[in-house]
């Protein structure tokens, strides 16, 4: 089997394997939307890790006044300009507030070096109170610091993988303060998309009537779906929100290539099609053409005019012409049978991108 031929078969195969393919699978209400009020919030503190080997700040000043304070409280008064606190590093602690976290919860936090530490690992971090954006305490860290890196040194030659200023503590804080919430009094659930698109909108709100037997719920905008919680889960928001959040709807995916210039990766969805065009790219000669036949029904029938899409792409290379006539053919298709001919990913990107300058992508690149 020549290069010709092999390359036949493959664009055959494929066009079997696109032809097979049905609609869009089902997907849960909750695998697509958010429910307006849910969501975590972030927290932070300013602390110290204690127990460094001789890895912490040399003289930062801020963290030989955090440390002077520190002694001051425990009734040791020193003078800051006395400290060199090299076991001692002055850092960030970040973590997330789950929405309805009570009190008595842990939480993983991640601790961030601000000062000129070279190594955080072996560290504590002291009792560290965690604020929120109203300036509240919600949670307190405290705890054994795992790096995230590795590093040594000897005779002047050292070695590090990973980040050294850097470490995270599972379960290292606890919840204090809980978030207040009416959640199960709410008289309406607002459903937020995690991508705006009016007809999956539609199809959410439409589905979610019929599942119910009446219309509580309404569109609001691309991304907004309003529902109107019952009257039977009066009270109680959260089972009419498990009740709707398992509805299964088919939603509308954007014709989309993805490119990614520096690693040379082009991602093409199924919705992407082309119209008639003709490419010549290096020793390439691409033509892609699309004919609409009309199929008229015989007179007196019960049939209707029918619109059927023919395309035909023939590449052309320094040795030889390939002409393959698949009934409807894509462009993962051509970009399956542009990969099979030996184009690279960077290639192919530059292919794509003419074709959206010329108005023969119907579809939206998102460069990366």
């Amino acid at each position: 089997m020549n290069r010709q031929q092999w390359i036949m078969t493959v664009m055959a195969a494929l066009a079997v394997f696109f032809g097979s393919i049905g609609p869009a699978e089902a997907v849960r209400i909750k695998d697509l939307a958010s429910i307006k009020g849910v969501r975590p919030n972030q927290l932070s503190g300013y602390g110290l890790v204690i127990g460094l080997d001789g890895t912490g700040d040399g003289r930062t000043r801020f963290t030989e006044q955090s440390v002077a304070n520190l002694l001051s409280q425990m009734g040791i008064r020193v003078d800051p300009a006395q400290l060199i606190a090299r076991n001692v590093a002055a850092v960030i602690v970040t973590g997330e507030l789950p929405a309805f976290a009570n009190a008595g919860d842990k939480l993983d936090i991640e601790v961030s070096s601000i000062g000129d530490a070279k190594s955080l690992a072996g560290g504590t971090l002291l009792s560290t109170a965690l604020s929120a954006g109203d300036g509240q305490v919600y949670a307190v860290a405290q705890g054994a610091l795992s790096s995230v890196g590795v590093g040594a040194s000897i005779n002047g030659d050292s070695s590090q993988k990973g980040f050294l200023n850097a470490g995270r503590i599972v379960n290292g804080a606890i919840v204090e303060r809980e978030l207040k919430s009416d959640f199960a009094q709410r008289e309406r659930i607002t459903l937020s998309l995690k991508e705006a698109d009016f007809t999956t909108a539609s199809r959410t709100a439409t589905a979610i009537n019929l599942a119910l037997g009446a219309e509580v719920a309404r569109v609001s905008n691309a991304r907004t779906i309003e529902v109107q919680v019952p009257t039977a889960y009066k009270g109680r928001a959260a089972d009419f929100i498990a009740s709707i959040e398992r509805i299964d709807i088919e939603p509308d995916r954007k014709a989309r290539v993805v490119i990614n210039i520096r690693e040379g990766t082009v991602v093409i969805g199924q919705e992407v099609t082309v119209s008639t065009v003709a490419i010549s790219h290096g020793a390439l000669s691409i033509e892609i053409r699309e004919q609409v036949d009309t199929s008229q029904p015989y007179p007196f029938s019960l049939g209707t005019t029918q619109r059927d899409r023919n395309t035909e792409i023939e590449i052309t290379e320094e040795d030889g012409k390939l002409t393959v006539l698949p009934g409807g053919v894509s462009i993962g298709e051509l970009a399956q049978a542009l990969n099979a001919m030996g184009v690279s990913p960077r290639d192919m990107a530059s292919i794509f991108q003419a074709l959206k300058s010329a108005g023969a992508l119907n579809a939206e690149i998102v460069i990366q």
